[in-house]
């Protein structure tokens, strides 16, 4: 069973900026994409951003141009540059990654964007 770890949650203040990092226990077999996805207090989880083994990305609306992802090589590390951080990005961020066979999910990082 692959599993997945994130870290670089923190509390950063407005406009504040944070690196998420996420680690699959092993190389993923039918791997098709990694993303991240968050879930405020309260609310529904969101997509946040996907990446395709070829590169192609995917972002919502309410993160365009602010955040970044990225993965390495091997299929096993996941990434997500998040600048200008608002307030209303406060959530526990999560890494997901669509197989062949299924999604696999992190416990998810605590991200929080206050003054």
């Amino acid at each position: 069973q692959v599993q997945l770890v994130e870290s670089g949650g923190d509390w950063v203040q407005p406009v504040g900026s944070l690196r998420l990092s996420c680690a699959a226990s092993r190389i993923i077999s039918g791997l098709r994409t990694m993303g991240w996805s968050r879930q405020a207090p309260g609310k529904e989880r969101e997509l946040v951003a996907q990446i395709t083994l070829s590169g192609i990305t995917n972002y919502a609306d309410f993160v365009k141009g602010r955040f970044t992802i990225s993965r390495d090589k091997t299929g096993r590390q996941v990434y997500l540059q998040m600048n200008s951080l608002q307030p209303e990005d406060t959530a526990v961020y999560c890494c997901n990654v669509k197989t062949a066979w299924g999604d696999i999910w992190g416990q998810g990082t605590q991200v929080t964007a206050s003054s």
